[in-house]
């Protein structure tokens, strides 16, 4: 666990991305972070060792427990967040897990909302409740519902925004005020937005989660995941996952560094190409909606505006013609990878059934209001003009299909 009460960072974005937790000295003068594939760490004798193993100095024993790379990234994702503290994980949903079971225990309640990534719904909907963890899940859209959940009494509350995929937004300040009146805590995950375009420490969250395989890293090729906000409480998140051992490992938190140093870079171009897109396929005739909190007509565009320094590089849409009409769309993409992931460099592009909600049932898609229909898009670092370009030629030869079965 990396922790620092002082150093928030008042240098820009840019700069932090790229020198913050860059601190240490490299092997031999090295000026990248080196992987410490190292398991273990010696001393030479066993005072010193044991001032390590009790935390009155500082090092690095055993790196299930800690480990340099690891360490500087973790250091990295704080500096952005303005956090007390962070700890990392093997994948984002190791850094969920790991959270909610290190902070509730049974008879405990939480409230959340129905549709936030398909892995965290299921944690909810399946795992906490063996547990005897109660759930309340209610209406993304209905900020009374939530308050009144969360009046009821809770340990915690935890939110998405934007959400996975349907890119709803919730009142961040609003919710964090309701819940800290009741004494809960409240767990926000950042991964859609990243600390770039949001930051949900300052508007009252306890707690920030990532996947940092998706933008964090960027470029598709690193498991991981982070946690980060009080001290205290992220030191009880890392007791508990220093002991389950779901660790980040070292190779990945140094490609997750790497990635890292472009993120206010990729994250810019993002939110620019995010919004012409979604401008663009707005005005189509074969879409049906579009979903994305930059556009004025989005049902959550003010609470955005005020809590947003961007809009993401995520958005969803729904093509006229059902499912079927996605089948027949995707793979006439030229520019999008057809797979599970997202904040990638490369375009991806893919349906909740395979891609956010692929663990999850059709009855329990649509009981958190996710259309089978939907394609979630991420929006890659290519020019916007040809991915605009691309969207229009594939929705074109839809139209074209379509036109030959009914003549023939």
């Amino acid at each position: 666990m990396r922790r620092d009460k002082g150093n928030k960072g008042t240098a820009g974005f840019g700069t932090r991305a790229v020198w913050s937790g860059e601190s240490c000295k490299g092997w031999e003068g090295a000026t990248q972070i080196p992987v410490a594939l190292s398991v273990s760490f010696g001393y030479e004798n066993v005072n010193e060792w044991l001032q390590v193993a009790q935390g009155k100095r500082r090092g690095h024993i055993y790196s299930r427990n800690t480990n340099p790379t690891v360490a500087a990234f973790e250091e990295k994702v704080r500096n952005l967040e303005t956090a007390e503290a962070a700890t990392s994980f093997s994948s984002g949903m190791g850094a969920i897990s790991n959270t909610l079971f290190a902070l509730l225990s049974p008879g405990d309640r939480v409230v959340s909302i129905k549709d936030t990534y398909g892995g965290t719904n299921k944690l909810f909907i399946e795992f906490l409740p063996r547990f005897g963890i109660e759930v309340s899940l209610c209406d993304t859209s209905d900020h009374e519902a939530i308050e009144a959940a969360i009046g009821e009494g809770c340990k915690a509350v935890y939110l998405e925004s934007p959400t996975n995929p349907t890119v709803k937004v919730v009142d961040l300040a609003r919710l964090a005020g309701s819940a800290h009146r009741r004494r809960a805590v409240v767990i926000v995950d950042n991964t859609f937005a990243t600390p770039i375009n949001q930051q949900p420490i300052s508007l009252g969250a306890d707690l920030v989660i990532h996947s940092a395989t998706k933008f964090l890293g960027g470029h598709a090729d690193a498991l991981g995941g982070v946690v980060c906000g009080s001290a205290g409480l992220v030191a009880k998140i890392y007791h508990f996952r220093e002991i389950t051992g779901a660790c980040l490992d070292p190779m990945s938190a140094y490609l997750l560094l790497r990635g890292m140093k472009t993120l206010h870079l990729r994250i810019e171009r993002q939110n620019q190409s995010a919004l012409k897109i979604a401008r663009f396929l707005k005005s189509h005739p074969k879409v049906a909606k579009v979903f994305y909190p930059g556009l004025e007509s989005h049902e959550h565009y003010e609470i955005a505006r005020r809590q947003m320094r961007g809009f993401g590089g995520v958005l969803s849409f729904a093509i006229r013609g059902g499912f079927d009409s996605v089948i027949s769309f995707l793979p006439r993409l030229r520019y999008a990878h057809l797979a599970a992931n997202l904040g990638a460099v490369e375009t991806v592009a893919g349906p909740p059934s395979t891609t956010s909600h692929v663990e999850s049932t059709k009855e329990e898609r649509a009981a958190a209001g996710i259309p089978e229909a939907l394609i979630r898009y991420s929006v890659g670092i290519e020019d916007a003009e040809d991915l605009i370009a691309d969207l229009s030629q594939a929705l074109d030869k839809i139209l074209l299909t379509k036109h030959r079965r009914a003549t023939t």
